[in-house]
């Protein structure tokens, strides 16, 4: 069944999953505020190993479990998992790396640009033409790169590094033969491996918050689980429920409650250049989206002509 014949129930559905998971990544920065004072890397171990029961129970819960033991089998895609699974540790150690320096600010921006990141890379890596409307968009986008790189008098690595190792993931993560609550367990499983060993040497040196003595820490850490696989689930159901175009405009929810919370929670520095910047991202997504439902609405008038004809 395609999108749109989706019935109104389910993209109903898809809506509230989808609303609620760019809800709780928009919202994110503030749990990761609470674990600032600990190492990143300490953090992201925890975010690997705690979200493992609760992916292996939504993967038994679905009976889906045939198609990681599929996968399991198979080299090829076992190795795509693999690169994945790297490319989204990367953005999950810079994530929570940013916030705790108080660059969240940037982390939003990172997040605003990746959809115009992914138009670059349809256009290098699939050979698309983009249209004028896109062109626009990714010019506005640049000049925004430049004046903050001017006006801070480095290039914005975090913002770009966020949303490039996040397009990268997104597309090839569409090549993985796996639905997404398979494949992000299987991610999650590949990634316990480094990870447990790295938990365990921290126990063993000494230097682990994950401790009795620390029950603050423990919590927190083990809180980690739910707030990386809850979002990530949603996200995975909602997306089977909708239309392209509809994710496309909701994706802005989360960068814009980061952008929020980083000036008025954590009072991160906003001058006129950043606010300059930002103004060019938002006219440029706003130019993006248009074109994106201009492009959809004439597709489903092309498909209606044929199908009338």
């Amino acid at each position: 069944m395609t999108p749109d014949a989706l019935p109104e129930g389910g993209a109903r559905r898809g809506f509230v999953y989808a609303l609620l998971a760019y809800g709780l990544w928009g919202t994110l920065p503030l749990f990761l505020k609470a674990v600032s004072h600990l190492p990143a890397l300490e953090v992201v171990a925890h975010r690997v190993l705690w979200s493992i029961p609760i992916a292996g129970a939504v993967l038994v819960a679905t009976g889906r479990t045939g198609d990681l033991k599929a996968a399991l089998r198979s080299p090829r895609t076992v190795a795509l998992a693999s690169l994945t699974a790297g490319l989204i540790s990367i953005n999950w150690g810079i994530y929570v790396w940013a916030i705790a320096v108080e660059r969240t600010v940037e982390t939003s921006l990172g997040y605003y640009i990746n959809p115009l990141m992914s138009v670059v890379m349809g256009m290098v890596l699939l050979g698309e033409r983009l249209s004028r409307s896109q062109v626009a968009a990714l010019g506005l986008a640049t000049c925004a790169v430049i004046l903050m790189t001017v006006e801070a008098g480095v290039l914005p690595w975090v913002a770009l590094v966020l949303a490039g190792s996040f397009t990268i993931y997104g597309f090839l993560r569409k090549t993985l033969p796996i639905g997404p609550s398979q494949g992000f367990f299987l991610e999650i499983l590949i990634l316990s491996v480094p990870a447990l060993a790295y938990a365990i040497w921290l126990h063993v040196s000494g230097t682990s918050h994950f401790v009795v003595s620390q029950p603050q820490n423990m919590m927190l850490l083990l809180a980690c689980g739910p707030a990386t696989a809850v979002p990530l689930l949603l996200y995975g159901f909602g997306a089977k429920l909708l239309k392209l175009s509809t994710l496309g405009i909701m994706q802005y929810i989360a960068p814009t409650g980061i952008f929020l919370i980083a000036v008025f929670a954590f009072g991160e520095p906003f001058g006129m250049a950043r606010l300059v910047a930002f103004a060019l991202i938002w006219v440029a997504l706003a130019i993006y989206t248009w074109s994106m439902v201009s492009q959809a609405r004439d597709r489903r008038a092309a498909d209606a002509a044929a199908h009338g004809g």
